[in-house]
């Protein structure tokens, strides 16, 4: 297996792990003793952090910026497409259909969707970058330097060329 795959299918895994987490989240906002408005923008937050986990598992090479625009951007239409009452029609004949589509319009969430979206890319960013940048992904155990060795407490420096002097 590569570097490149191994990226892709840990990132994949790290995304369906925060998904479930992130439903099970949305999903307590929604029966949580948390009041109104708080409860409303944490779980619309919640809900574009799902679309962005999703996107995540779909599409595992693709950069953060890409798929925020998308999450931001399946988040708004869905929220849009409210405005024309058709998903609460359909939520009162399915329920589970309202908690892909909703069923009420709130211009607030217009807001809250694409911010949900870019503080989740920047802390994806953020995890890819620190991943890409430990030992394990640049080539496996860290070796050990014999510049930096320590032995007894002292570091331990090979000789050098200039009588000693570094």
């Amino acid at each position: 297996m590569d570097a490149t795959t191994g990226r892709t299918r840990g990132r994949r895994v790290a995304a369906l792990i925060a998904l479930a987490a992130t439903v099970a989240a949305g999903l307590a906002t929604r029966v949580a003793p948390v009041p109104g408005v708080a409860a409303d923008v944490a779980g619309d937050a919640l809900y574009a952090v799902a679309v962005y986990g999703a996107l995540v598992i779909l599409l595992p090479r693709t950069r953060p910026a890409a798929v925020a625009t998308i999450a931001a951007g399946w988040s708004v239409a869905v929220e849009l497409f409210q405005a024309t009452g058709v998903p609460a029609r359909l939520a009162s004949d399915v329920p589970p259909v309202a908690l892909v589509l909703g069923t009420g319009f709130d211009p607030r969430d217009l807001l809250v969707y694409p911010a949900a979206a870019v503080v989740t890319a920047v802390i994806d960013e953020a995890i890819r970058r620190r991943l890409a940048s430990s030992p394990a992904r640049r080539g496996g155990r860290r070796r050990r330097d014999p510049a930096t060795a320590r032995d007894g407490g002292a570091i331990v420096m090979p000789p050098s060329d200039e009588g000693g002097r570094r």
